[in-house]
């Protein structure tokens, strides 16, 4: 068994519910992501963020709003909307029992 496959397909399994999980309280610029990820020790590149960021707008869970820059032109800041935060709760509760039937077999 290839041990870092492994953790790698983990962790792409788990990162849109990650990001999901960072816009449940604010709004948040792409690079913000990626460095609150990078800070969690779950490493993404804008190449694999962006076109994540653009299907959960297409599927209607994201949505975003410009926000001016004192560093350049204006941000695109992406929050849930209600569908995301819906689905972000059976996210949730998929995860505890995830999280459960691995610690009962430990």
């Amino acid at each position: 068994m290839n041990v870092e496959n492994a953790k790698s397909q983990m962790r792409k399994g788990m990162l849109e519910y990650c990001v999901m999980l960072l816009l449940r309280h604010e709004a948040c610029y792409a690079a913000d992501i990626i460095s609150r990820l990078k800070e969690a020790n779950l490493i993404v590149v804008e190449g694999t963020l962006y076109p994540l960021l653009t299907r959960l707008k297409k599927e209607g869970m994201l949505s975003y709003e410009w926000q001016e820059s004192t560093q350049g032109p204006p941000r695109k800041y992406y929050v849930l909307t209600d569908e995301g935060k819906a689905i972000l709760a059976d996210l949730d509760a998929a995860w505890n029992e995830l999280a459960n039937t691995v610690s009962l077999l430990k």
